[in-house]
């Protein structure tokens, strides 16, 4: 008996100490804990302090950090320090466009689209909270398994899967939307559609890099072209196909809101090498003509415009359409009409496509110049385009000396030209800035770049998909990390003191003139790096916005998801 007893009194001091070394390691555990968060210092902070090392930023000697302020007391008022608490948005706002929302657009005239385009809310009317995921929000899928996959949590709509069953542009199948590459004029897929256009526009071979896609859908045209080295921009209105350029930029594909109305697109002139039309519903020959000659203005010398669908070939297909032929045959020689004026010369016509090309320069073109035809524009900045409004004018092309030179200068193929110097850097277009500067420029961006990836590994290997530049310069930024693995929407501010959204086209890259002080045409949680060189230095005293809060804030420029990690938790600022 004495053994057994003095064995369970074992047993109870054994438990007693375990549980005291358990209780002492908690303790130690929640102390240090509690060190950590109270001395301010996160992950975060350690990823700054890094890239500050690493890129060489540093402190200038000559700042104070003593106050500036003068007064009879000494003591601050630490509650102004505070940061302010953003509580969520109702379930209601999350998928809040605040520059496309539906009832403001509503009170819009429909006249031109111009209800569809951006139409901002007014100061008071702006939200200050929290955008919510829709509920059960994941992970998107990774690229290239996005493009032909979304999970249904992350855009609960299911209308399309029945407004566009026949014409196979999105199912769905259990918890997901499956995206079979076809579309309204491509229903055997937008790869056989692309090589039928391939057989005329120079794709292989890298001359075409920068493509638009007006009316894109679902883009599944841009989405397809990826592989084949194109960047596609593509754009939607927020209208009835409710979604379209949300399921997009879940896809992993380059797209924001926008229409072509009464504005000018926000693109630079010369930018895009081909654009496109599938069944955009656009009509091409109204208003004499305005809509052809905003594309020729953003389509480079040589580039390429196809149409397909609606009125080509409609002496074939007007029954199909069910349209009466007297309508859909005026459409298209209003269309052939406009193309000559603009000294289009169609390459192209077969079934339901059209394709055109752009003259190089005026001197191929004297019809052009003839100012008893056709309104040349009076702008001398055909750059200057932040919400002015379209006109049926021409963009002159850019002088040359000879009939052979492409006006504006000639493109290297793309992966060349990333890392050319780009014609308008080379002729002084832009003030200020050398060859010199520019490939300074690049050097210290390439740094910057690897200082990121050393910091953060999942740079650059697919992980973060989707990502943005707030203020790009001249996508030193994106041209680090060009990848097919990834994207980069650079965007240059419209307060920026150099426009250079031009250059960033010429590099064979793809951005958007904005002003950061209204909302970006985009969805919430569509976008997982966002990177700010200096966004706030100049946006000071320019906006109403709290600047610690600006990608927080429903009615500032962008949303970032809870479940995406964006480098140094929300955005990375340099």
């Amino acid at each position: 008996m004495a053994m057994k007893t003095n064995s369970a009194d074992s047993r109870t001091r054994g438990r007693s100490f375990s549980i005291f070394i358990v209780v002492g390691l908690c303790c130690c555990f929640f102390y240090m804990l509690g060190t950590w968060k109270n001395s301010g210092f996160g992950k975060g902070d350690i990823i700054a302090l890094g890239i500050t090392k690493q890129t060489g930023c540093t402190v200038p000697p000559n700042l104070n950090f003593e106050t500036h302020h003068s007064g009879a007391s000494d003591t601050i008022d630490v509650s102004e320090s505070k940061p302010q608490v953003f509580k969520p948005c109702e379930a209601e706002y999350t998928d809040y466009t605040p520059c496309q929302e539906q009832m403001r657009a509503m009170t819009f005239p429909r006249e031109n689209m111009n209800y569809r385009e951006r139409h901002c809310p007014p100061e008071n009317e702006k939200l200050h909270c929290l955008i919510p995921a829709p509920k059960g929000y994941v992970t998107p899928f990774p690229w290239p398994k996005s493009r032909d996959f979304v999970p249904y949590a992350n855009v609960p709509y299911k209308s399309l899967t029945i407004e566009k069953a026949i014409q196979n542009w999105v199912q769905f199948e259990g918890n997901v939307f499956r995206f079979p590459g076809g579309g309204t004029q491509f229903p055997q897929g937008a790869d056989a559609y692309i090589d039928q256009l391939a057989s005329v526009v120079p794709i292989a071979n890298g001359t075409v890099r920068t493509a638009l896609d007006t009316g894109c859908g679902v883009a599944s045209w841009g989405a397809y072209l990826l592989k084949r080295n194109v960047l596609a921009m593509s754009f939607a209105p927020r209208d009835s196909h409710e979604a379209q350029v949300q399921f997009a930029l879940e896809r992993g594909v380059p797209a924001i809101i926008g229409v072509l109305g009464t504005i000018k697109l926000p693109y630079p002139s010369r930018s895009f090498d081909m654009a496109h039309c599938s069944r955009c519903l656009i009509q091409w020959g109204s208003n004499d003509g305005m809509y052809m000659m905003e594309v020729d203005r953003v389509l480079r010398p040589g580039g390429y415009w196809i149409l397909s669908g609606p009125p080509i070939n409609w002496y074939h297909n007007y029954q199909a359409w069910q349209r009466p032929k007297e309508e859909l045959q005026e459409e298209q020689r209003r269309i052939e009409e406009i193309a000559k004026l603009l000294c289009w010369e169609k390459k192209y016509e077969s079934g339901e496509m059209a394709i055109w090309r752009k003259r190089m320069n005026a001197e191929s073109c004297p019809e052009r110049q003839d100012r008893s035809v056709i309104t040349m524009c009076e702008s001398t900045n055909a750059d200057d385009v932040w919400y002015k409004k379209m006109t049926a004018c021409v963009t002159p092309y850019p002088e040359v000396n000879s009939a052979d030179e492409v006006a504006g200068g000639e493109l290297k193929t793309f992966p060349d030209r990333l890392n050319d110097v780009p014609p308008r850097i080379a002729s002084g277009s832009i003030p200020g800035v050398s060859i010199e500067t520019y490939q300074e420029h690049n050097k210290l961006w390439k740094k910057n770049v690897n200082a990121y990836k050393r910091i953060n590994n999942f740079i650059g290997t697919g992980r973060y998909r989707n990502m943005m530049d707030m203020t790009a310069g001249f996508g030193g930024f994106a041209a680090a990390l060009e990848s097919p693995k990834s994207w980069v929407m650079n965007v240059v501010p419209t307060i920026a003191e150099k426009s250079t959204l031009g250059v960033i086209y010429e590099r064979g890259l793809i951005g958007i003139y904005h002003d950061w002080c209204e909302g970006f045409s985009t969805y919430p949680r569509t976008y997982d790096l966002i990177h700010a060189n200096g966004l706030f230095s100049l946006y000071k005293n320019k906006c109403l916005w709290n600047q610690d809060m600006i990608f927080l804030n429903a009615s500032g420029p962008l949303w970032v998801p809870p479940n995406r990690s964006i480098f140094a938790n929300k955005v990375m600022l340099i």
